[in-house]
């Protein structure tokens, strides 16, 4: 299934602070299932704009949120670790920031709130594995690619009600082999629905076209990108049908 999709920029808010999402969704003028997507490091750039185009081609509403402000963007591909560092420093900051997002999505035309899901790459696998760990019940599966596994450390974990798929490549250096086992004991333990697919020989970043430093883990995959995309196609037909 291929759509024609419709695009445009979605300011919301959360306090003070303005954000700007972009929104790609079905050009029918209905409701459609909606997939968040959380952008990496970088903000939300081409790159994020791009998934988000192609979850809407495929029938989804696609919601990209966005964490750090209107106007707020990195490089692509540069260092952005002064934008990224506030938010891992400040979970809770971050889970409150993907919560107004959530919200802002359930607001919008084309969204049927009853069917929402979430996705991320790098940054933002963290982030929507943050948002199945927030317990927020209207997200019914959330979708980590090469992401960071690190806990937030919040408090005592509740109970995840989110579906989890993790896609992950196992020679990926910021998420090491102790760490792949520390978040799936903790999905375990908080009861989620969860899969671990590991893409052998896999770098971090292994869905960049183009990313070629793997003196730093970082490298891309063409085969662990595809089957990357596949399992995430199966995973949302299943959960947001």
């Amino acid at each position: 299934m291929t759509a024609t999709i419709k695009t445009a920029y979605v300011d919301y808010s959360d306090g003070d602070t303005t954000f700007e999402a972009y929104v790609a969704h079905p050009a029918d003028g209905g409701k459609h299932p909606c997939v968040l997507v959380a952008h990496d490091w970088s903000g939300l750039n081409q790159g994020t704009r791009a998934r988000t185009e192609q979850m809407a081609a495929l029938g989804y509403t696609a919601f990209a949120m966005d964490v750090y402000g209107k106007g707020v963007r990195g490089d692509e591909m540069g260092d952005n670790s002064a934008l990224m560092g506030p938010m891992l420093a400040d979970r809770a900051l971050l889970k409150k920031r993907l919560l107004a997002g959530l919200e802002a999505a359930k607001t919008h035309e084309a969204v049927d709130a009853s069917r929402l899901g979430a996705m991320g790459y790098c940054f933002g696998g963290l982030c929507v594995l943050d948002m199945a760990r927030a317990a927020a019940r209207d997200v019914k599966g959330v979708v980590s690619f090469h992401g960071i596994f690190m806990p937030p450390d919040l408090g005592p974990q509740g109970r995840i009600s989110a579906k989890v798929l993790i896609l992950h490549g196992w020679d990926d250096p910021m998420a090491p082999p102790d760490h792949v086992v520390g978040v799936a004991k903790e999905m375990t333990e908080a009861g989620a629905d969860w899969q671990l697919h590991a893409y052998g020989h896999a770098m971090h970043a292994f869905t960049a076209v183009g990313a070629d430093a793997p003196e730093r883990g970082i490298r891309y995959d063409a085969n662990a990108d595809r089957r990357s995309w596949q399992a995430m196609q199966n995973f949302f037909s299943e959960v947001l049908g």
